[in-house]
């Protein structure tokens, strides 16, 4: 006896926002961001290296995603140093680039961080932005947060501030007095101004502090994306999907992702 077919119905939405990293996510711009930790640190290690003669150990790829990478500036230049051993003044946010403190020094990096934009412009990942159009044409509120203090410029240059019912960026989380990554409060804070429980958001992040960040805060799916092939790394840290492009998931897949997790089949 032949049964009728059931017609493929569209699971019922398990998600109602989605909030994305900027950097390494939506804008090929974390190569940008190593390029310039890399100019600024080797130059104050060769300058350590000429006043107080430590041997130079050039700050490295490796030095960037343990200490650096996802943490606000001036966090990321206080754990890099202080994993060579190295203790300075927290300084102020208005001292001159490249004074020795820790502001300084991460004044420094945005200064040579804007000198490249400026220079070779900011490249944004067209897969991303496919994704991110599906989502809205599907009723899904979009956000970013991000750790950078230089959202307004790349937003700016790549003509994608737009797509962004909120935006959390350093300059807001400075403002508003919110923790950086790996802690979770730049996630919340968007979800909340989106008007979504942070249950029925999810995350999509490129670092380990970033996927860290959307674990903690209790949300509906955290999707890492593997740039660095450092898929591993990104699972063991909270990522509960690991993709090497976004080219690999859809809306479709995400929201079983999400029914799956909290176990709505």
């Amino acid at each position: 006896m032949a049964f009728p077919q059931r017609p493929n119905r569209p699971l019922p939405r398990a998600f109602d926002a989605a909030i994305f990293d900027m950097d390494g996510v939506i804008t090929e711009t974390a190569t940008v961001h190593s390029l310039a930790w890399k100019r600024m640190f080797d130059e104050y290690l060769r300058r350590r290296e000429r006043q107080y003669d430590e041997p130079f150990r050039e700050f490295s790829h490796g030095d960037y995603r343990a200490h650096v990478d996802g943490r606000p500036r001036y966090k990321g230049v206080e754990a890099f140093l202080a994993s060579r051993g190295i203790e300075l003044p927290a300084g102020s946010p208005q001292d001159p680039a490249g004074r020795e403190t820790i502001c300084g020094l991460g004044n420094r990096k945005n200064e040579l961080f804007s000198e490249i934009i400026e220079t070779a412009g900011v490249k944004v990942y067209g897969s991303t932005l496919v994704l991110i159009h599906d989502l809205l044409d599907a009723g899904i509120k979009v956000g970013l947060a991000t750790s950078s203090k230089n959202s307004a410029l790349v937003l700016s240059r790549t003509q994608t501030a737009g797509l962004f019912a909120t935006i959390v960026d350093g300059v807001v989380a400075e403002r508003q007095g919110l923790r950086g990554k790996p802690h979770s409060d730049i996630f919340v804070a968007a979800s909340g101004n989106l008007g979504v429980p942070c249950a029925r958001a999810i995350v999509v992040e490129d670092a380990v502090s970033g996927v860290q960040a959307g674990a903690s805060g209790g949300f509906g799916l955290v999707v890492g994306v593997a740039r660095e092939n450092n898929a591993q790394e990104l699972r063991e840290n909270g990522a509960d999907v690991v993709v090497r492009d976004l080219a690999e998931v859809s809306v479709e897949e995400i929201n079983r992702l999400v029914r799956r997790k909290c176990g709505a089949g």
